[in-house]
């Protein structure tokens, strides 16, 4: 599901090196993804008009430069498109069938029903995925905290259910996923980060405590009994769930032919013609959020192509040689980039420079067994921590910024069609990844590591 950034002539020769320059347009992007929504009226309005237009030019502008001035960047290209219809394909199929599954609850949530439910979510994240736990329950939560929803409680969720969450199996994460189909047992992470990700997912957890401890005790009693009188258990949409396992299942299915895809468009397809018209009003559908992610995604996906070019290209000029750099180094890099090639490029660098490939065991032919570089990782007591580092590091500093995972800017686009104000995208980091998150990241890469 990765694009091939390994960049290579038509003759086969060593890679070729990309102008640092080339990030330029990716450094853009994210900058106006963060500063034109805090713009004047008058700017902001022409940015949500004119988005579009400016992430796809951007990412055009250097798919160009790849296609005609770099040998051998065709490939990439087709590869990164590739990556990116796979990618949009698993958000808006999701999207769509969550958006028919409307699940209601009594009552507004107490601090401990909010805490018991990430909790869940998180588990949740492990079985459909972090994209499918937050396309599934972000709705259900906003409703939930229907009379005091906060800015806090949009980032909590994406925290913990959409990034964090996810990190114990191959079907969490992206990047694990790729681990996976390279070697990684099923239940490799399982056996060997639980106590990093108890840490991580209950420190959030408290965090997010205080906040909505504070909040709860701000609304009057009198309201909160009110709306209990009033609401109701409800689950409906319930065909939306079968096909929510066909998407899931499509992840395993093989690349050609797009096959994967076509199943994930049909379950789409399906969903939205057979989801009662009243399921769709209540959870308040529109395409408008998966239109926003689709677009500007589009755009960072194809800029990003120099940034990850040149992280594998240089990768070994890093210096790095601690299972705790591994875990910084990944961390921040899949903070604004895409957390799948990062983790491989750190897994490929680990390999590179830990593993004696002479004492690898080879085929009748002379070939390396398939996979034996990521089975001698994991095999060794000492190197199997960088492993643990580039996989915890790729997926919970994912949180970091809302491009860091995809379901990130897609809960916080949901959030924001449902009226709830949400935070900047430098208010995000500035009010809670630096404060917050980041702390309990480095306090557990520092413990676990």
């Amino acid at each position: 599901m990765t694009a091939p950034l390994l960049l290579a002539n038509a003759a086969g020769a060593a890679p070729v090196d990309i102008p640092l320059w080339l990030v330029l347009p990716f450094g853009l992007l994210l900058l106006l993804i963060a500063v034109m929504p805090l713009s004047p009226e008058r700017i902001k309005h022409f940015w949500e008009h004119r988005y579009p237009h400016v992430s796809i030019g951007l990412g055009l502008a250097v798919a160009l430069w790849f296609l005609f001035a770099i040998p051998g960047g065709g490939p990439t290209v087709l590869g990164t498109v590739h990556e990116y219809f796979s990618f949009i394909c698993l958000i808006g199929s999701l999207f769509v069938v969550a958006g028919g599954i409307h699940l209601k609850v009594r009552g507004e949530a107490t601090p401990l029903g909010n805490i018991v439910f990430l909790a869940i979510g998180a588990v949740f994240a492990n079985v459909v995925g972090t994209t499918g736990a937050s396309m599934v329950l972000i709705r259900p939560f906003i409703r939930m905290n229907k009379v005091r929803i906060s800015a806090y409680h949009i980032v909590f969720f994406i925290f913990i259910v959409s990034n964090c969450g996810g990190a114990l199996t191959p079907i969490g994460d992206p990047p694990l996923f790729l681990g996976y189909l390279r070697g990684v047992p099923f239940f490799w992470l399982v056996d060997h980060v639980l106590p990093q990700w108890f840490f991580t997912i209950g420190a959030l957890l408290v965090a997010f405590a205080f906040y909505d401890f504070w909040s709860y005790h701000r609304v009057p009693r009198a309201i909160q009994a009110k709306i209990e009188e009033q609401d109701t258990w409800r689950f409906e949409g319930g065909i939306n769930v079968l096909l929510l396992l066909a998407i899931i299942g499509a992840v395993f299915l093989p690349g050609d032919y797009l096959l994967r895809e076509g199943v994930m468009l049909l379950a789409a397809v399906l969903s939205y013609r057979f989801t009662p018209k009243v399921v769709h009003e209540q959870n308040h559908f529109s395409f408008g959020p998966i239109r926003e992610v689709g677009f500007l995604f589009a755009g960072i996906f194809l800029t990003m192509m120099p940034a990850l070019g040149y992280l594998q290209l240089h990768g070994k000029d890093f210096g790095l040689d601690k299972p705790t750099q591994y875990y910084l180094a990944s961390g921040s890099l899949s903070s604004v980039l895409d957390n799948a090639p990062t983790y491989l490029n750190f897994l490929q660098l680990a390999e590179a420079t830990l593993v004696d490939k002479a004492a690898l065991p080879r085929d009748a032919t002379g070939a390396l067994v398939e996979n034996a570089g990521v089975t001698a990782l994991i095999s060794d007591p000492r190197s199997l921590y960088f492993v643990i580092a580039v996989s915890m590091g790729s997926v919970f500093f994912g949180a970091m910024t809302y491009i860091g995972n995809g379901p990130n800017f897609m809960v916080k686009a949901i959030a924001d069609s449902a009226g709830v104000k949400t935070p900047s995208f430098f208010g995000y980091i500035l009010r809670f990844s630096l404060p917050v998150l980041l702390p309990i990241l480095l306090l557990g890469g520092w413990l676990f590591l």
